[in-house]
């Protein structure tokens, strides 16, 4: 058996599907279960992060499971905490969702929310293994509003380009991850085969669309405001776009071989998500 913490997300999700896909048993967590889509074999269950019971009784009896932790200043100990109760629990296997530049001072501070979690992780006694994906080609997904009304999406990193990820590769790494021991103790920086800007992505699901897109350059400032709006702590606005400023300035342009030296072959390309995801982007 198997957990799946942020069963519900763009990660936890495709490591939901890909597992039963290959016949592993699979408990999925999340806060709702009643609200839950996953496939019939899965096994649902109610945990909240910060219900440190209800985590307890999701890892009980697990062989493995894939540590979502939740992105902020707020959440570090949920983070922490999150680890120290798979491992009381008795689970031998950690596979944790990071992300790019963790502990790289450049970054700011959105490069350290993660740290104490992966530190958690690494102290924990159990095999290990640390995921750290670069920009989610899923991200553009936040453009569907403006595309289908005929209006520019927005560019929130200028020039600066990232190695975009397909989430299925993510998850496919994940699954190898949780499934064996051979990955114990590595840290792996997962990209996509190319270095995108914002403009480069804009033209690729343009293509898959068969029609021009717009762009718009939002400046920082803006940016904060946006996030503000939404509900976000000034804390993590401000260290969002630290993390945006360190991506304007080129310094996220990495593309590794982590995903090849995992998979046996190449990532796929963020044009390809953009064929197999065009529909989402129409009316």
């Amino acid at each position: 058996m198997i957990v799946i913490t942020g069963a519900t997300g763009t990660i936890g999700s495709e490591v939901v599907r890909q597992l039963v896909a290959r016949g592993v048993k699979v408990r999925a967590v999340t806060r709702d279960p009643e609200r839950a889509q996953v496939p019939a074999e899965v096994e649902v269950v109610r945990g909240d992060y910060a219900d440190t019971a209800s985590m307890a009784a999701a890892f009980e009896g697990t062989e493995a499971a894939f540590l979502v932790g939740l992105l902020g200043p707020d959440y570090v100990e949920l983070d922490q905490a999150l680890a120290a109760a798979a491992r009381d629990a008795g689970v031998r296997r950690l596979v944790k969702l990071s992300a790019i530049g963790t502990g790289t001072a450049e970054v700011g501070m959105v490069g350290t929310w993660h740290v104490p979690g992966e530190q958690a992780v690494r102290d924990s006694g159990v095999a290990w293994t640390i995921l750290r994906p670069s920009s989610f080609a899923t991200n553009t997904l936040s453009w569907i509003a403006p595309i289908r009304a005929g209006q520019p999406v927005p560019n929130m990193s200028g020039d600066g380009a990232q190695g975009v990820i397909d989430p299925r590769d993510i998850a496919a790494v994940a699954v190898e991850a949780l499934l064996s021991d051979a990955h114990s103790g590595r840290i792996y920086t997962l990209t996509g085969p190319e270095n995108l800007t914002t403009p480069d992505q804009v033209a690729a699901l343009g293509a898959a669309l068969g029609r021009p897109i717009d762009i718009v350059d939002i400046p920082i400032e803006a940016a904060r405001e946006l996030m503000l709006a939404a509900g976000r702590s000034e804390e993590f606005a401000d260290g969002s776009l630290q993390g945006q400023a360190y991506v304007r300035a080129g310094g996220n342009a990495v593309v590794t071989q982590d995903v090849q030296e995992v998979l046996g072959r190449a990532p796929r390309s963020y044009a390809e998500w953009a064929r197999d995801h065009a529909a989402a982007f129409t009316s």
